[in-house]
């Protein structure tokens, strides 16, 4: 099951895309390095967790004719995706559960997500990156900027302290673990070129691509 039951709450996701999301700390630099890791010759792009849309319009910029798939379990989240998409019709939102496959969604060139997939349980993590990796094209790459654990307490509540948040302000649905063990799943999964391509303390662009 997912740990995402607050962003059903229409106040709680309201609050987090007006007071959060973009006051994330050098979250414009992962996200530029995550662009740079997806071709842009892709077609066919996944976008698990989508939020507004934010990533998927970032996409869109340098890759105009690409198709997205957009993601997400929040009501409130998908309603702003498809408000933002309302004209444009290379993007299909779709509302999600990250408890359920995703293999309905077809084959992709890419899979991206941001900040979502760290709400899930560790045993779910892991069995969706095997997903993904089955999802993907040969060739295909999966770029997942993502919130990772601390290595120490002294790091997480210094972490938080760059994000204006406490231990008892902070997410209690993120479930996160550390980079290490993501790359290991994602390795022993299969995929190569894994590697942690950027970082700062808690937020990590994590990938690979589908030999």
């Amino acid at each position: 099951m997912t740990n995402l039951a607050e962003y059903q709450n229409r106040d709680h996701a309201l609050r987090y895309l007006n007071e959060r999301a973009d006051a994330i700390p050098h979250r414009t630099e992962g996200e530029a390095e995550l662009l740079d890791l997806i071709p842009l010759g892709v077609e066919r792009v996944l976008d698990l967790g989508t939020g507004d849309g934010r990533l998927a319009s970032l996409l869109l910029i340098e890759r105009p004719h690409i198709r997205v798939v957009a993601t997400d379990f929040s009501p409130t989240m998908v309603d702003h995706a498809r408000a933002r998409f309302s004209d444009d019709d290379r993007v299909e939102v779709v509302p999600h559960d990250f408890s359920d496959s995703i293999a309905e969604f077809g084959r992709f060139d890419a899979i991206v997500s941001s900040f979502a997939i760290h709400h899930v349980e560790d045993d779910r993590k892991r069995s969706l990156y095997k997903e993904i990796f089955e999802a993907l094209l040969p060739g295909g790459v999966f770029a997942n900027l993502e919130h990772v654990s601390s290595p120490t307490a002294r790091l997480h509540d210094e972490f938080l302290a760059k994000l204006g948040v406490t231990r008892g302000t902070e997410d209690q649905s993120n479930r996160c673990i550390s980079v290490e063990t993501q790359l290991a799943w994602l390795r022993e999964i299969g995929f190569r070129d894994v590697d942690c391509y950027w970082k700062w303390r808690e937020l990590a662009l994590l990938g690979g691509v589908k030999g």
